[in-house]
C-alpha cells in the first residue's frame, strides 16, 4: 500500500507542542538544535492547553475524540466493522520538571500521524484505530506512574487512585496543599466516577505504542528501529531512616545514631545486591536507584536525625527482583541493629513484567525486513503505559533511536528521519492489523 508520512507536519506539531511548556524558551546554544526544555505536569494549565490542541488537531483530521474521567484521551478513526476489537496505539503528553519534548509525544503525535497518513492515502480500515493520550504517566504529580492505564487496566482501584495525595506542592511551594486525585482531577474538569474507566478484555484487538528508545544501545549500534519483547517490571519503595541528632561538635562518634551514615549503607547496599543479580544470571536486566534524599534538619553543623529515601528497582523476572529485595531486607535489619536507629519501609508499587504478543512482533519484522529496516528484538528497561495495557490487550512497542540515550533532559533529542520512518512503521502495523 503507498504511504508517505507527513514528516513536516509532524515535526512541527512536536514543536508546536514543547512550546506548551512551564520552562522559558531554551537559549542554550550547547544544547543539539532543535531543542526546548519541557516541563508539563499533569492538570495544571499547559497540561490542559496541550490536551485541547490535540484534541483541535483530531477534530480536524476527522476523528472523534472521548475523554473517560481520569482525562485518558481516545482519537477514534471509526472503522467499516466497529463492533470488532480496537487497534490501539499512543502514549503520553505529561512531562516532569525541565524534560525533554519527545518522550511520549513522539507515540501521540505519530499515531495521530500514522491515522492521518492513512486516512489521506485512501485506506479503509475494517476495525477502527484509535490513539489514546494516556494521563500521568508520569509520577511527578501523584507519587505514581501511569495512572491512566492502570485504571484501564484495572491494575489499581479507582478508591486508591482516587485517594492518591497531590505531591505538587512538593516542586511548586504555591500549590495548594492537602488535595487528592479526586479534587484535582475535578476542578480540571474531569469528572465522573473512575470505575467507569477499566476497558474489557475484548476492547482491543492489538495495541502497539511508539516510543524513543531512551537508551543507547539503537544508536551506539547503528539500527534503525527497536522491537520490544519485554518490558521490566517496575517496583517503588520510599524508606524513613529515624537516628538520633544533636550538635555536629557536642555529640561524640560513639553516641552517634546518625541517620544519614546509615541511608549510605542502605544505598550502597541496594547497588551491590542488584549487580550480584546481574552476575548471577550473566545479564543486565536488573536496575536499582536512590534518586531522591531528603535529610532532616539538613544543616552543615547538625548530625541528620531522619533521612527519606527513594527506591525505583526493576527487573524482567519478578523473581529475581524480589530475591534482590529479600537480601535488602536482611541488610536493613543488620543497619537497624549495628546502629541503634529505626528504618520503615512503604511500598508505593510492585508491578509485574510484559511480554510482547509475539504475533505484532512478527508483523513489525515483517514490515521491517520489507522495506529493508534494520531492527533489533530489545527488552525495554523504562516502563511505559503499554506495560499496564498488557493486561486487557496483546501489545507490542517501537523504539526509535535517541541521541546518546539521553531522555528527561532538556537535550533529548531524537533525529527528524528516524521519527519519520518510526512513524511509517506504525501506520504500516496499524494498517495490517485493523485488517485482521
Amino acid at each position: 500500500m503507498p504511504l508517505t508520512i507527513n514528516s513536516d507536519r509532524l515535526l512541527r506539531e512536536l514543536h508546536h507542542l514543547a512550546r506548551i511548556t512551564d520552562c522559558p524558551a531554551t537559549t542554550d546554544t550547547s544544547l543539539p538544535e532543535p531543542t526546548q526544555a519541557v516541563t508539563r505536569i499533569v492538570f495544571t494549565p499547559r497540561d490542559l492547553e496541550a490536551r485541547a490542541w490535540l484534541a483541535s488537531l483530531a477534530h480536524e483530521a476527522g476523528f472523534s475524540v472521548r475523554t473517560d474521567p481520569v482525562g485518558n484521551t481516545f482519537f477514534r478513526w471509526t472503522g467499516s466493522q466497529p463492533e470488532l476489537g480496537v487497534v490501539g496505539t499512543g502514549s503520553h503528553t505529561d512531562a516532569i520538571p525541565h524534560a525533554g519534548m519527545y518522550d511520549g509525544t513522539v507515540g501521540v503525535l505519530g499515531g495521530l500521524e500514522a491515522m492521518r497518513s492513512l486516512k489521506e492515502s485512501g485506506f479503509q480500515p475494517k476495525r477502527s484505530i484509535e490513539t489514546l493520550m494516556f494521563t500521568s504517566e508520569e509520577p511527578t504529580r501523584f507519587g505514581i506512574g501511569c495512572i491512566g492505564s492502570r485504571l484501564l487496566g484495572g491494575v489499581i482501584s479507582p478508591t486508591t487512585a482516587d485517594a492518591l495525595p497531590d505531591r505538587l506542592p512538593e516542586t511548586e511551594p504555591d500549590a495548594p496543599t492537602g488535595l487528592t486525585l479526586a479534587q484535582v482531577r475535578t476542578q480540571a474538569g474531569f469528572t465522573g466516577s473512575l470505575s467507569e474507566i477499566k476497558l474489557a478484555p475484548d476492547y482491543y484487538h492489538a495495541w502497539v505504542e511508539l516510543h524513543i528508545e531512551q537508551g543507547p544501545l539503537l544508536e551506539r549500534e547503528g539500527i534503525q528501529l527497536g522491537i520490544v519483547t519485554n518490558i521490566a517490571a517496575p517496583a517503588a519503595y520510599r524508606y524513613t531512616i529515624e537516628g538520633f541528632g544533636g550538635h555536629a561538635g557536642a555529640l561524640l562518634m560513639p553516641d552517634r545514631r546518625d541517620a544519614l551514615v546509615a541511608a549510605a549503607e542502605l544505598i550502597l547496599s541496594i547497588e551491590k545486591f542488584t549487580l550480584e543479580a546481574n552476575a548471577r544470571s550473566n545479564g543486565v536486566d536488573s536496575v536499582a536507584t536512590v534518586g531522591m534524599v531528603a535529610v532532616h534538619p539538613g544543616a552543615v553543623n547538625s548530625v541528620p536525625s531522619r533521612v527519606q529515601i527513594t527506591l525505583d528497582i526493576r527487573d524482567t523476572d519478578v523473581a529475581r527482583r524480589d530475591h534482590t529485595m529479600s537480601q535488602l531486607h536482611a541488610r536493613i535489619k543488620e543497619i537497624e541493629s549495628a546502629r541503634r536507629l529505626k528504618i520503615t519501609e512503604e511500598i508505593t508499587n510492585a508491578d509485574v513484567p510484559a511480554v510482547s504478543s509475539p504475533h505484532i512482533v512478527s508483523v513489525l519484522e515483517d514490515i521491517c525486513r520489507r522495506d529493508n529496516i534494520t531492527y533489533k528484538k530489545m527488552v525495554s528497561r523504562a516502563y511505559h503505559d503499554s506495560n499496564f495495557m498488557a493486561r486487557i490487550a496483546p501489545i507490542a512497542m517501537l523504539f526509535i533511536p535517541c541521541r546518546n540515550g539521553v531522555s528527561h533532559r532538556p537535550d533529548e533529542y531524537a533525529k527528524p528521519e528516524d521519527i519519520a520512518r518510526g512513524t511509517q512503521v506504525l501506520a504500516q502495523a496499524l494498517a495490517r492489523l485493523s485488517s485482521e
